[in-house]
């Protein structure tokens, strides 16, 4: 052959062909390169470094606010002589005079005591000032004698959020030195001066038994990620590491090793009956899982959780379990190894609530595609509230029919496993967004087949196949079957509907040496082939068809499923990619997305279609295609609610909530158990300078209720600060409201 003959149209295929070749041979010989989703900061991310100068090497630096202030009350000199009593006397002051900014300087002072104890070694003492750092800040924000004088729009308001996080933090941080504190158990924490009771509790849909550890957001610096998705408010933000739940859950299979999710940490205190001058002696450790809450009633006002979303989600993508799971050239070139990774993922608990969202990825490819815009979508307040995101996975190498095939059954599966009943409305309000040949895969799930798509195949009636029963049923599944009638939307994103050039000859012959079909489908054809000469038209669509193969434009299926009766009710958006024509992919390929061409991307009886400028490979993470798929979203909610006016989020949960997930018993559904008296708390004693702990002892569970009425152990708290303002002494804690559109973002 030689090339110079080769007409202009051949010679691009030429130069696809190169491309997947050298791309293989990479991928196969050398491995991919690991993509790294986040890393670990050398000093910790702190909303106050800058303001507090906290990095500085004399150590920590009063505001100019609260200079003001010291010197406002001629304390200026005595605060350089000698900080721990001109902080006793602005304490004094704080309690006589009702003044915001004496109570904010207190706070702040404390908090800068406090880092200098730390960077001292001395943790009690550390502890002791953060006690006192919430205390007064929490005073600040939430004291009803400061309602008529607080100034929301002041930025020392802020400053004061920041100082209760912040405090609270490195509060967690001291306590986790020797022993990791987990929802569902009971601590007393010992120092010179006091002894207090931590409860721990888990308020979400994760239960406390599946919670392993958490670590801090802000140790972590996003990577690869596009966007970092924050709200502000106040707490903690975390991220938990989930501990597997028991094996025979048919339930477990769905939730990924090593999956990590967001928490926010806060912390009050719950003594009702607290005499005058006696120091509260009781607190509760609130683990917020931001999904369900993402507000707090505190002192009689409502106030936003501050979260961060992305992080944990990093966290998981570059954890070992996920890279191990994230076998894209795998299931590429050896389907039937990567069979055991094919189903459904879910990155959030099962809510009965929530429309399911599936994303479905195309050929060499996984779930981590979605990555952006998952976490992009995840990001608006209506989005979260009204939705859950599934993933599924599929070996990409094998026809698109036969994954799609597979993906019925296991859609199937995941609601006999979830809502075996099928009493969760929801569940038929589902939406499937597909890239590339996964847009394929989840249109046949809306289409229905008659004698169509065994016509492919063959002019003869099916009952005249002889050969095995299992393998004419494997075959007949195949080419016949019903649409999924819980399947409302699907979205297709750079599909080729009617194929693609990308399979051309040269392609197709690299596929069939390099891609290795399970033996068992190749097997199953060559034996039904071989026990019918004559019955078929084309026995390779049987025997030697792959994923580049199902993809050729001559492929008979296009055509059968352009025309396809789809469900009643179902609605197609469709998003089309093109490149610039300048580009290097653009002089080399037809107007489309360098993959795909707009002719075959096109969809004619699409509810809407959108055209984005953005190749096939990156498509899904444009910003336009995530606002389309947004709109889309938000669309289908208008939809849902017109059916039925009843909210989105109902105050009693559906009977399939206590499927959901294994929780305590006595668990109220969408809230985590908390410990009782009944558990003996886990003893951590602070002696100046040094954190020991000894061993944790698991907690009986028991609903929020319960924990409100009963005893705790015989203590006092060990912060002095709680003793002389008692700002944090609350009435027993309400579950915080279910999302709502007023979310603060």
């Amino acid at each position: 052959m030689t090339f110079s003959r080769i007409p202009h149209r051949d010679s691009r295929r030429l130069v696809w062909t190169s491309v997947l070749l050298c791309a293989v041979l990479v991928s196969t010989s050398t491995g991919c390169t690991s993509t790294r989703y986040i890393s670990k900061r050398n000093v910790r991310e702190n909303a106050l470094a800058t303001q507090l100068q906290l990095m500085r090497r004399k150590g920590p630096a009063v505001s100019e606010r609260t200079h003001q202030l010291l010197q406002r009350f001629g304390l200026n000199e005595a605060y350089e002589r000698d900080p721990p009593s001109t902080l006793e006397t602005l304490r004094e002051f704080a309690i006589n005079d009702e003044d915001a900014e004496l109570i904010f300087a207190v706070s702040e002072l404390s908090y800068i005591e406090g880092k200098k104890a730390e960077r001292a070694g001395d943790s009690s003492a550390a502890l002791h000032h953060f006690g006192m750092t919430i205390t007064n800040s929490y005073e600040y924000l939430f004291a009803p004698e400061l309602d008529q004088i607080r100034n929301p729009y002041d930025p020392q308001f802020r400053s004061a959020c920041d100082l209760y996080n912040e405090a609270l933090e490195d509060t967690l941080r001291l306590l986790c030195t020797e022993n990791r504190l987990r929802p569902g158990q009971s601590y007393t924490i010992r120092t010179p001066n006091r002894t207090f009771t931590i409860d721990a509790v888990a308020r979400g849909k994760w239960p406390a038994e599946e919670f392993e550890r958490f670590e801090f957001v802000s140790d972590f610096k996003v990577e690869t990620l596009n966007n970092r998705h924050m709200t502000y408010g106040l707490g903690v933000p975390l991220l938990a590491v989930r501990k597997p739940g028991p094996q025979q859950d048919p339930r477990e299979q769905y939730y990924p090793e090593g999956l990590s999710y967001a928490v926010t940490a806060l912390l009050r205190c719950v003594d009702e009956d607290r005499q005058p001058g006696q120091p509260p002696k009781h607190c509760v450790l609130e683990f917020f899982d931001p999904l369900s809450h993402n507000q707090v009633q505190l002192a009689n006002h409502w106030a936003p959780l501050e979260t961060d979303l992305t992080t944990p989600l990093a966290y998981y993508l570059d954890s070992p379990q996920f890279r191990k799971r994230n076998r894209a050239t795998e299931g590429l070139l050896n389907p039937a190894k990567s069979q055991d990774l094919r189903g459904l993922y879910m990155l959030e608990p099962y809510d009965p609530n929530r429309i399911p969202v599936v994303m479905v990825h195309g050929l060499w490819s996984s779930p981590l595609t979605w990555m952006d815009m998952f976490n992009d979508l995840r990001s608006f307040p209506q989005i979260r509230e009204r939705y859950q995101f599934w993933f599924y996975m599929y070996p990409s190498g094998q026809p698109f029919w036969v994954s799609a095939t597979q993906m019925r059954k296991d859609l199937a599966a995941t609601r006999a496993a979830f809502d075996p009943q099928r009493r969760d409305r929801m569940m038929d309000q589902m939406v499937l967004v597909g890239h590339s040949m996964g847009g394929l895969v989840s249109k046949m799930q809306t289409i229905e087949s008659e004698q169509e798509f065994w016509n492919i195949v063959s002019n003869k009636p099916v009952e005249q196949l002889e050969g095995p029963p299992e393998a004419k049923a494997k075959l007949a599944s195949a080419l016949f079957f019903k649409p999924n009638q819980s399947i409302r939307r699907v979205v297709t994103i750079a599909t080729p509907h009617r194929g693609s050039d990308f399979a051309n000859d040269y392609t197709r012959w690299i596929a069939r040496k390099l891609i290795r079909l399970p033996s068992i489908a190749i097997n199953t054809g060559t034996l039904l082939a071989a026990r019918n000469p004559g019955f078929f038209k084309d026995t390779k669509l049987l025997t030697v068809s792959n994923a580049i193969d199902s993809l050729a434009p001559d492929s008979p299926i296009f055509p059968v499923m352009l025309r396809a009766e789809r469900a009643p009710g179902v609605k197609y958006h469709n998003v089309v990619g093109v490149i610039n024509q300048e580009s290097l992919f653009g002089r080399i390929s037809r107007s489309g997305d360098g993959i795909v061409e707009y002719e075959s991307s096109h969809l004619e009886d699409a509810e809407s279609e959108i055209v984005v400028q953005a190749d096939h490979t990156s498509i899904q993470t444009n910003s336009q295609t995530i606002l389309e798929v947004r709109r889309i979203l938000m669309e289908h909610l208008g939809q849902v609610d017109a059916q039925d006016r009843v909210a989105a989020l109902p105050e009693a949960a559906s009977p399939s909530d206590r499927t959901a997930r294994p929780r305590a018993a006595g668990d109220a559904p969408g809230q985590a158990a908390s410990p009782t008296q009944d558990a003996p708390p886990i003893q951590i004693t602070f002696p100046t300078g040094s954190l020991p702990a000894e061993p944790a002892t698991p907690a009986d569970t028991a609903t929020p209720a319960d924990m409100a009425d009963a005893s705790p152990p015989e203590a006092f708290l060990g912060f002095d600060a709680f003793e002389d303002l008692g700002a944090l002494d609350q009435p027993a804690p309400q579950a915080p409201p279910a999302l709502s559109g007023a979310a603060a973002e």
